[in-house]
């Protein structure tokens, strides 16, 4: 037993020592993990806010950010609170994992919802407008070691889980980098 206690062990001191990688050439995992697909193209904010607002029934405020991600607001927030509780918003998503559940809608576009009140839609005529960038680049649209389990298998995913990558790609833009264009009110 000593004598194979001894072999783990220069095994192990041998296999460190022969390393040529240092502590600082070691590359670092960041947090929180991102997907590295950032999409060429962007939906019109117009549209997104018309089919959010036809979602909602108009019944709900929303704040809507640069790459189209809406952040559902209590009634009677001012604008300042709106600003602050949608990048808390985003910001818990961001912190953990964004579990998101895509939904076809009556329109033929697909919500993404996450795990929090924030949504995205992908409008059908912009993904077929740009297909060939959703099939080629959709699987950057998970974070590095993600795996998420479709019907088809691990990481398959058919035009609708591809979509629905791409509806998530922008939420992670605007989680990273966000930028408030417009806090929508229900009664516009």
């Amino acid at each position: 037993m000593e004598q194979v206690t001894r072999r783990s062990f220069l095994a192990v001191l041998l296999g460190f020592l022969g390393s040529k990688k240092t502590k600082a050439e070691t590359p670092k995992a960041s947090f929180p993990p991102v997907p590295s697909w950032h999409p060429s193209f962007s939906q019109p904010l117009d549209r997104v806010i018309a089919r959010i607002s036809y979602y909602l029934n108009r019944r709900k405020d929303f704040v809507v950010f640069h790459n189209g991600t809406c952040v559902l607001l209590d009634e009677g927030l001012t604008e300042k609170e709106a600003g602050e509780v949608s990048l808390k918003v985003l910001s818990d998503i961001l912190s953990f994992h964004p579990d998101m559940n895509p939904t076809p809608m009556d329109d033929g576009n697909i919500l993404v919802q996450y795990n929090h009140p924030a949504l995205n839609v992908v409008l059908r005529d912009v993904a077929q407008a740009h297909w060939s960038e959703i099939e080629s680049r959709h699987l950057d649209g998970l974070t590095p070691s993600e795996v998420l389990i479709t019907p088809l298998g691990p990481n398959k995913f058919d035009a609708f889980g591809k979509q629905a990558l791409l509806g998530r790609a922008y939420m992670f833009l605007d989680a990273q980098k966000p930028e408030i264009s417009r806090i929508i009110r229900r009664s516009q």
